[in-house]
């Protein structure tokens, strides 16, 4: 509930005494939730919806000598935004965790060489206390800018070129990979393709290299194609497989945007899915369980990656060595293999 007009707005002391917990308490919770159990927090965020309290973000800040708000930062031109539903589930955790703690979350889109100087002057000026870095590629220049100008960063996804200098929240692409070949075995299929990612992204080479390492002896270039992550991407990488290799029996893509695109390109050969060509994706991002048919994929937990991301950079704005952290993929099974 919100405070009405001409009522007393609501203090620490009250979300306090709902929460049974110190002042102190929810400071902490406030300001980061560090050094706060997690029961602790849980009732005090409870408190702060029931009571209706808001902080003063300008006070705090004057007291802080902080901004109060982190830049979920995309290194990808403006139309991914909206192309890859990996990006805005990705937002939509960061801005939730954000909002528990009462802090705002800055969209920053960085795919060109301008939107780069922009975003440099704008994070300069202090008007964010950290970096959400987005869908890097290998030595991206803005990592090397923000080590060099000190600005407290964490990468979703190992950041090629830099993974021992920045921290980092990711899946076990390798492992995930990995457990999708053994799946697609399972079931038969002998003659498995893999359409990869740009190998510059953490998502392309690790994937690929789980690919590689679980097919073994049996590698065979012609078995695989790349794509840029986009649905158009993988039709096209799915036409080049089966020109080079007819007898294809399935294909994992390095995304479900891809593996969508494979769909499409095996539809328009007269290919039966799964009957045919089995054929699976990495992401769950909610694409796979809309195509016909429903992708099987590998489950990236969005949510706690978002909520891990912020955590791991609250930590280092606030002094805490620098960490990263690897969440596990889940395979889902559904009915395209």
């Amino acid at each position: 509930m919100t405070s009405a007009p001409g009522r007393r707005r609501p203090t620490i002391r009250d979300v306090a005494a709902a929460a049974g917990v110190s002042r102190g308490t929810v400071s902490r919770v406030i300001n980061g939730g560090h050094w706060v159990s997690p029961e602790a927090r849980r009732a005090v965020d409870q408190a702060i919806r029931t009571t209706g309290y808001r902080a003063n973000q300008h006070a705090r800040s004057l007291v802080t000598g902080r901004a109060n708000s982190l830049a979920f930062l995309l290194t990808e031109p403006q139309q991914m935004l909206f192309a890859d539903p990996t990006f805005s589930i990705l937002l939509r955790g960061a801005a939730a965790a954000l909002d528990a703690r009462s802090m705002t979350l800055v969209l920053l889109v960085a795919g060109t060489e301008a939107e780069r100087k922009n975003v440099a002057s704008y994070v300069t000026a202090g008007h964010v206390d950290g970096v959400l870095l987005i869908s890097t590629h290998e030595n991206e220049p803005l990592i090397g800018w923000l080590l060099d100008e000190n600005v407290p960063a964490v990468a979703c996804g190992i950041p090629l070129g830099y993974s021992d200098l920045v921290a980092s929240v990711s899946v076990d692409e390798a492992g995930g990979a990995r457990t999708m070949i053994r799946h697609l075995r399972s079931t038969g299929r002998e003659s498995i393709a893999m359409i990869a990612g740009p190998l510059d992204t953490p998502g392309g080479r690790y994937r690929l290299q789980g690919y590689r390492d679980e097919v073994g002896e049996r590698f065979d270039e012609r078995l695989v194609a790349y794509g840029d992550y986009s649905a158009k991407s993988g039709s096209v990488a799915m036409a080049e497989l089966l020109d080079r290799a007819p007898d294809v029996d399935a294909v994992f893509a390095a995304s479900d945007l891809m593996a969508s695109g494979a769909l499409a390109t095996l539809r328009e050969r007269g290919r039966r899915v799964p009957e045919d060509v089995a054929v699976a994706g990495f992401d769950d991002s909610g694409l796979a369980a809309a195509l016909d048919p429903p992708l099987t994929t590998m489950h990236q937990p969005f949510d706690r990656i978002s909520a891990e991301m912020v955590t791991v950079l609250l930590d280092i704005i606030d002094g805490a060595p620098r960490r990263s952290v690897t969440l596990p993929a889940d395979l889902v099974v559904r009915e395209s293999t």
